[in-house]
């Protein structure tokens, strides 16, 4: 009599290897460092860096920006006033577009230049849960878009006060605050920024994962940015504006104000933050059902 066939014992599925732990996966260190050592990165550092001396050398080839007198007192006006009031003054003309641009670079260009490299299957071959992939990305994203809009400030808050001295910030709307009341309502605006931001990181994030041109995540975060800014302009559309994230980007100005008023960084920051979670949650829930084939 032959003895009957038995069949092979299944292999051990990754998840069962002895041990694997799914948590261990990329970590954000190795993301981080990948991140950090890119090309890209450097370049957006430089450019940051370099922007407060660039806007120095304006000032002193344009001269006292307060000298022209047209009637009217702005945020531009003052930038020579202090240190704090030039930080303040990068951070204006800064942040309706220069820094939308690292913003949607970090997160749109993660998933999709894997994609674009062909490492993609690769990475969820070693294996790393899709899930986990995408959150170390994001994570990493968003740490490297708050470090640039802290990088800025603090740069041109050196070069501010290198070139203009270490005094009061003078408000447009008239009287001062002290250098010591300057730092934390800079802090302030920064962190708005970066909630504001939050609506261009998800919508770069989201096309990462639908697209595998980084480019074009890149470019569509900016370009419907920009978009949205252009809408906010039509003043037809009343308070359909409300709705809209750019309506509420400079909102940070309240923090510049003998009193400091926070309903409207609170309501941009609401609008905002509602955007980010619903586009967040369409690439997470998009990219757990997608064909990953490159």
């Amino acid at each position: 009599m032959t003895a009957p066939a038995t069949s092979a014992p299944p292999e051990p599925s990754a998840a069962s290897a002895p041990g694997y732990r799914a948590r261990r996966t990329l970590p954000l260190r190795v993301e981080a460092m990948r991140q950090l050592k890119r090309r890209r990165t450097l370049v957006i550092a430089a450019i940051l860096t370099l922007l407060p001396f660039v806007l120095v050398a304006a000032f002193a080839i344009g001269g006292d920006p307060s000298s022209r007198g047209n009637g009217r007192v702005t945020l531009m006006d003052t930038a020579t006033a202090s240190g704090g009031n030039f930080a303040a003054t990068v951070l204006f003309v800064s942040a309706g577009f220069l820094l939308v641009v690292p913003v949607a670079l970090f997160c749109g260009d993660t998933v999709a230049s894997e994609a674009s490299w062909s490492s993609l299957r690769y990475l969820l071959a070693a294996p790393v849960p899709r899930a986990r992939l995408l959150l170390s990305k994001l994570t990493v994203g968003l740490l490297f878009s708050a470090a640039a809009m802290v990088l800025l400030p603090l740069v041109a808050l050196a070069v501010g006060a290198a070139a203009y001295g270490w005094g009061p910030l003078q408000l447009p709307t008239g009287g001062a605050l002290s250098a010591g009341d300057a730092v934390p309502r800079l802090a302030v605006v920064v962190g708005y920024l970066f909630v504001s931001q939050l609506v261009t990181a998800a919508l770069a994030f989201w096309l990462s994962t639908v697209t595998d041109a980084p480019l074009g995540a890149v470019g569509g975060a900016v370009g419907l940015t920009i978009v949205g800014n252009v809408l906010d302009q039509v003043t037809a559309l009343d308070t359909w504006r409300n709705v809209l994230p750019a309506h509420w980007q400079y909102s940070w100005a309240d923090a510049l104000q003998p009193h400091m008023e926070w309903s409207g960084m609170i309501q941009g920051s609401a609008v905002s933050v509602s955007y980010a979670l619903v586009l967040f949650a369409l690439a997470f829930r998009g990219f757990a059902k997608k064909d990953v084939v490159s």
